[in-house]
């Protein structure tokens, strides 16, 4: 590579930052962003979504910020379940169009 090539990168941020769990973080930043939302839609306070959700105060605090390292995927979809929405995981074979990974769609 010359000196004015671009870098090459893909379409996952963390991934070219070189974060090892790169794919796991999307996954829960995409999540949280779509527990955030719900949050505010409902004008809900940390202390009552931590209720609705079955999670303590400063673990809805942490997701606020985008602090996901100690919340698992699991108990981010557990936490959007109880604000009752439908939360689906599809496994399919990888293909050129879907290279193997972790995709959320939320």
């Amino acid at each position: 590579m010359n000196r004015n090539d671009p870098p090459q990168g893909t379409d996952n941020v963390l991934l070219d930052l070189g974060f090892d769990d790169a794919e796991e973080l999307s996954a829960k930043a995409a999540l949280a962003i779509k527990l955030n939302e719900l949050i505010d839609q409902r004008g809900l306070s940390q202390t009552e979504a931590a209720t609705i959700t079955g999670m303590t105060q400063p673990k809805v605090s942490q997701v606020r910020r985008y602090k996901l390292q100690n919340i698992s995927l699991e108990r981010l979809m557990q936490a959007l379940v109880s604000l009752d929405q439908h939360v689906e995981i599809v496994v399919q074979p990888a293909r050129p169009a879907h290279a193997p990974g972790i995709t959320v769609a939320a």
